[in-house]
């Protein structure tokens, strides 16, 4: 069964640090391009970060660029975003996403084949 599994969400003070991982199971990452995108209450699915399966494309919104990292262990079959200076902006839940491609990169999860259920961060004091 192909399945996708976020963890690490949590309540965090402004400007605090989270890192959220994206497990996969029933397929290898590999051959993927990688997506977080988030979603706040009442407003629209955001492309927050994605890597190209060959690490040669990334790609950050520009309301986390300097404060989120992306990454990918394909080893252990997982993603990762690394979020620091976190602010109440950021508050949502979370999502990764997985689609079949090499060089490649979108921030459109419509784009990717597999989403996982999501995990919530929330930010404030």
């Amino acid at each position: 069964q192909v399945q996708l599994v976020e963890s690490g969400g949590d309540l965090v003070q402004p400007g605090g640090s989270l890192r959220l991982s994206c497990a996969a199971s029933g397929f290898t990452l590999d051959n993927y391009a990688l997506l977080w995108f988030r979603q706040a209450p009442g407003k629209e699915r955001e492309g927050v970060s994605c890597i190209s399966s060959d690490r040669g494309t990334t790609y950050y919104a520009d309301s986390v660029k300097g404060r989120f990292t992306i990454s990918r262990d394909n080893t252990q079959n997982t993603m990762y975003l690394q979020m620091a200076s976190l602010k109440p902006e950021d508050t949502a839940v979370y999502y990764c996403a997985a689609g079949v491609g090499s060089s490649w990169c979108f921030p459109d999860p419509y784009e990717y084949d597999y989403w996982g259920q999501g995990t919530q961060v929330t930010v404030s004091s």
